[in-house]
C-alpha cells in the first residue's frame, strides 16, 4: 500500500504545536489482519506533541517506534496512569511499548515521526479512552 492510499488524516492545530498526519495501513478498513492495527504519524515542522489528547487502549497494547529525530534532539514519551505519570527519553530509532492500562503521548524538542502498532482483540482505530491533559500528575 502506498502512503497516499493509507487513509491519511490531518489532525492538530498550530496553536497547540501538534499538526500531524496519520497514515493508517493495517486496520479494519485497510490491509486486513487478525489482531493488528498499524500506521505512521508524521509531525509537521514546528509541531512537537504527538497523540494529544493522551489516551489508553484498554482492549489492546501499542508500540511506538520513533524516527527522524534529529541528532541532538529527544522525544519525551509519557506513560503510566494519569494520576501517576512517568516518562521515557527517546532518541532516533528507539521504541516504547505501552500496555493497555497505560496512557501514552509524547513531546519532542523537534518534529519527528513514529510508526505505531497495536495488537489486541479490537481493531477499530478510534477505540480509545481519552485523558484530559489537566488530569495528569
Amino acid at each position: 500500500m502506498t502512503k497516499e492510499e493509507a487513509s491519511p488524516v490531518n489532525l492538530g492545530d498550530p496553536s497547540t504545536s501538534n499538526v500531524r498526519t496519520i497514515y493508517k495501513y493495517i486496520h479494519d478498513k485497510g490491509i486486513q489482519s487478525c489482531q493488528m492495527v498499524m500506521g505512521l504519524t508524521i509531525l509537521e515542522e514546528g509541531s512537537v506533541w504527538n497523540s494529544i489528547p493522551p489516551h489508553t487502549h484498554t482492549r489492546r497494547m501499542e508500540v511506538y517506534f520513533y524516527f527522524d529525530i534529529p541528532a541532538g534532539h529527544r522525544v519525551f514519551h509519557f506513560m503510566g496512569e494519569e494520576k501517576e505519570s512517568r516518562h521515557i527519553v527517546t532518541s532516533d530509532h528507539d521504541a516504547v511499548v505501552s500496555p493497555p492500562w497505560s496512557m501514552h503521548f509524547g513531546c519532542g524538542t523537534s518534529n519527528y515521526g513514529f510508526i505505531w502498532g497495536m495488537a489486541g482483540e479490537n481493531q477499530v482505530f478510534s477505540d480509545m479512552d481519552q485523558i484530559q491533559v489537566t488530569s495528569i500528575h
